[in-house]
């Protein structure tokens, strides 16, 4: 697949509001751990090859092991998940898939059972930003560099 354009040449403000968020996310009480899984569920459902390249390697580099990583898109038919994870990730799906699920009352009930109102949000905010840079790495056709390891 041929890159489109290089989007970040072309619009380097864009990008570099988007990337101001950031800070901000990593600064939450959020683990890296979780940020890096919900941000890799919610490139996987969106088919972002770029950004689950890059949020498998970060998982990885936070602590997440191998198989745990495997099984993401099958999270729920494992127990490789605690309840406060599964929580995070049914809403990362919920969220990325907004105008086929509405984002229920159901999940919006089991995030809050596990993660105080502002951690709420800021979740809200990582699956959000996470679709934004998905949306352009996949219309752009930004694919992942190859890697030697």
């Amino acid at each position: 697949m041929s890159k489109r354009l290089d989007y970040a040449r072309v619009a380097p403000e864009a990008v570099k509001a988007l990337a101001a968020t950031r800070p901000y996310i990593q600064s939450t009480a959020i683990s890296p751990r979780l940020r890096a899984l919900v941000e890799l569920r919610t490139s996987q459902i969106n088919g972002c090859a770029y950004c689950v390249d890059m949020h498998s390697r970060e998982a990885r580099a936070a602590g997440e092991v191998q198989q745990r990583l495997d099984c993401l898109p099958v999270w729920r038919e494992t127990d490789l998940y605690d309840d406060r994870e599964r929580a995070a990730l049914a809403w990362a799906e919920s969220v990325t898939l907004v105008s086929q699920t509405g984002v229920p009352d159901e999940a919006f009930a089991e995030v809050r059972r596990h993660f105080e109102e502002k951690d709420v949000v800021d979740l809200t905010l990582i699956i959000g930003a996470m679709n934004a840079w998905n949306r352009l790495a996949i219309s752009f056709r930004q694919g992942p560099p190859k890697r030697a390891e």
